[in-house]
């Protein structure tokens, strides 16, 4: 059986659902509280304004669906141009949209509603209770998350941003308080008026508010007319498991099917030789709790717009300047694409393996190489997420330090450029996963995992 238990991207998400699991909760309880409190705990990452896509395994009915919460296309009149903001991501300079026009519709508390009155069992307040305690008390800054404000500084310090991240004038760091009272505020909101609050409540005449100063898209019709949308995952076969997954955007199924484990690195960098640029980020979950449920569930906020809801704390997502979401002309009302891929893997015992990640364009890297590990040689998931990874970015292959360097020669003598990295970063993605030979969380993210 798999284990039960919690993997996130912070120990202080992953400590809340084991709480609720503890209190009676199940997997998709602890999921909505485990998310709300990555809304405070990792806000670097995911945010309550964000969207997410999750997949849910009922145990008792042999169920298995896909949830798409993710951000939809608003249908207000144009708005201000975007705005560009070079960041610096490891030895890449990136130019994101920012502004409150990038901000798009969004669905993570609509999605975190609908799971819980699909499949929870304990009263709503019960699971805002776990993010309501970390607001109040503030979160300290790990290592990874440190670093990761240190190159996002120019957009989490714009604007309101500043008085958190930068509160004495001097970015936070490693050790820092980080402390965002008005996330206290917006999550007794969603707590007493439910995540309609961010609909047609009052999160949503805040936003509407400053969507409006800031010359914005969205439209109080947007807000009101979003709907998650439940479907069939896809579906497909590596190494003799069924594995239920998204597809689209994601592009993991078409890697599995194309990718033999047995050919090592060669044949994984082959099967990954498929858009490689960069995007926003992200965080993921992963629950299973004693009775079999298993539930994934990865958000985003993009970027961040550099943004924030007065007195809420509460950023807006930039996904709208995301060019890598951007494949066809956006449509008012139409969801967005994502590159998410929540996954779960069975095998002719049940479930075998629950596992997603983060990390845009390089989280189907990361997720296709701990699958790969888990499954094909047998390596224990903290071990299979520890190991180092490369990512293909065009004619660049991204190496983490501890990466066959005699592979890496080879490719270097047949012409292809290697940037290694000097230690592990969080740009190679960020995986949380749950099998039968226990857990693992992501170190490159401050990961952790809690017993269920």
């Amino acid at each position: 059986m798999t284990v039960p238990a919690v993997a996130a991207g912070h120990p202080a998400t992953a400590a809340a659902g084991a709480e609720i699991l503890a209190a009676g909760g199940n997997a998709a309880d602890a999921t909505v509280a485990a998310t709300l409190v990555s809304c405070v705990a990792e806000t670097l990452m995911t945010g309550l304004l964000g969207g997410g896509h999750a997949i849910y395994h009922d145990a008792a009915r042999g169920t298995v669906e896909n949830l798409d919460c993710f951000v939809s296309v608003p249908s207000g009149e144009g708005g201000a141009p975007l705005a560009s903001l070079p960041v610096r991501f490891g030895d890449e300079l990136v130019d994101y949209a920012i502004g409150a026009s990038s901000c798009a519709v969004p669905g993570l508390p609509a999605g975190l509603d609908a799971l819980w009155r699909a499949y929870g069992r304990l009263p709503w307040p019960n699971l805002v209770e776990p993010a309501l305690q970390v607001a109040r008390e503030g979160v300290t800054l790990s290592k990874a998350h440190a670093s990761c404000l240190a190159m996002l500084a120019p957009v989490m310090t714009m604007r309101e941003g500043a008085t958190m991240y930068a509160p004495s004038g001097a970015l936070l760091g490693e050790g820092d308080l980080l402390e965002q009272p008005g996330l206290v505020a917006a999550l007794q909101l969603i707590r007493d008026e439910g995540a309609a609050s961010v609909y047609t409540g009052s999160i949503a005449a805040s936003l509407l508010e400053l969507i409006t100063a800031r010359h914005g898209s969205i439209t109080a019709g947007d807000l009101a007319s979003y709907a998650v949308v439940w479907t069939e995952p896809a579906s497909c076969s590596f190494v003799e498991r069924r594995v239920l997954t998204r597809s689209r955007l994601s592009r993991v199924p078409e890697t599995l099917e194309r990718f033999d484990p047995a050919g090592g690195a060669d044949a994984l960098l082959e099967a990954l030789e498929h858009e490689a640029t960069i995007d926003g980020h992200t965080t993921n979950i992963t629950v299973v709790d004693e009775e079999g449920n298993a539930c994934v569930l990865t958000s985003s906020l993009g970027l961040g717009s550099g943004d924030w809801l007065p007195g809420l704390d509460l950023h807006l997502n930039s996904m709208l300047g995301e060019t890598d979401l951007i494949r066809a002309p956006l449509r008012p009302g139409a969801r967005m694409e994502s590159m998410m891929a929540p996954t779960l893997v069975f095998d002719d015992d049940g479930l075998e393996l629950a596992i997603g990640s983060a990390g845009g364009t390089r989280l189907r890297t990361a997720l296709v190489g701990v699958l790969a590990a888990v499954l094909h040689e047998g390596v224990a998931p903290q071990a299979a997420i520890d190991r180092p990874r490369f990512h293909p970015a065009g004619h660049v292959l991204n190496a983490e330090p501890g990466v066959d360097e005699s592979w890496l020669a080879r490719l270097e003598a047949r012409g292809r450029e290697v940037r290694r990295w000097p230690a592990p970063h969080h740009y190679f993605g960020g995986v949380s996963a749950i099998g039968r030979s226990g857990a693992g969380a992501d170190p490159r993210r401050s990961g952790a995992v809690s017993p269920g």
